[in-house]
């Protein structure tokens, strides 16, 4: 029987299961699951999981990442969030937190274990998936993201439309974004391409 995504989002946010490992973190913080998901999305974005101001704010990539995000997908903030046509699925829901050099932790597995296939199964429609950062990536290739971020958006042909391999849109990845053969020239536009096709 396939649970209504309401309810998947209802156990969702009431989700607590990493509240030790959380609070054993540098951020010391609680758990708060951030779900963005309609049953009627034809594009999914997968990314990794929220940073410390979506985990205040409780929007996705309400940060200037996302503004990056939006500008590589060539949407406004408003069609982006959208949750009817674009759902937004973290590997993680919460906010890991940060490690004691203030680096951002990984998204904890246990979050996807729990949780990923449920949500989507809820979504039928989706027809490409925009895969941001290593973890997202090997969840949804598999082996075939084993060879590294660089050569998988490079390659972003092989896995197209169903797939885009994206870095993450973090100004840490700036240096990887610049030296990426083809991103700005032939994989964005694609992307914008194949996102106003869907959106249409």
């Amino acid at each position: 029987m396939i649970e209504p995504i309401e309810k998947i989002g209802e156990l969702i946010a009431s989700c607590r299961v990493c509240n030790d490992r959380f609070a054993a973190t540098a951020t010391a913080h609680r758990p708060r699951p951030v779900f963005w998901c309609e049953p009627t999305a034809k594009l999914l974005v997968a990314g990794q999981a929220p940073g410390a101001r979506v985990h205040a704010s409780g929007v996705f990539f309400d940060d200037a990442s996302g503004e990056r995000l939006r500008d590589w997908m060539g949407l406004d903030r408003t069609t982006f969030y959208d949750r009817r046509r674009i759902a937004i699925l973290p590997m993680a829901f919460c906010f890991p937190g940060y490690d004691r050099n203030g680096s951002d932790l990984p998204p904890p597995t246990v979050c996807a274990r729990l949780w990923r296939n449920r949500v989507i199964a809820q979504l039928p429609d989706v027809r490409t998936t925009l895969l941001i950062g290593r973890h997202a990536q090997l969840w949804h290739l598999g082996d075939r993201a084993r060879c590294g971020v660089r050569e998988l958006v490079e390659g972003w042909r092989d896995h197209a439309p169903e797939y885009f391999p994206m870095p993450h849109p973090s100004w840490r990845n700036n240096a990887l974004v610049a030296g990426l053969k083809g991103f700005e020239e032939e994989l964005l536009p694609a992307l914008q391409k194949r996102v106003r096709e869907l959106l249409s």
